[in-house]
């Protein structure tokens, strides 16, 4: 599981590889909260709106790379 309030600092040390592997698991909790939340056992619903944000975080950088904005901590040698 992911870090609670996982910061655009922390992200932008990791490598692409590692950015997507957070993002499939960051979308992997999304769809248990929901699930969780449909079938009424979710505890924590601001756990929700958190996981959310992080990855529209992850996807910000991953574009900004993309983008040319950020560059990823393998191509800063």
């Amino acid at each position: 599981m992911m870090a609670k309030g996982i910061t655009t600092e922390e992200l932008n040390k990791l490598t692409d590889g590692e950015l997507a592997e957070k993002l499939k698991e960051a979308k992997e909790e999304l769809f248990n909260l929901r699930f969780s939340a449909v079938t009424h056992r979710l505890e924590d619903s601001g756990r929700l709106k958190e996981v959310r944000r992080n990855i529209a975080r992850i996807y910000t950088i991953a574009r900004e790379r993309e983008l040319g904005i950020r560059t990823a901590p393998t191509a800063k040698k």
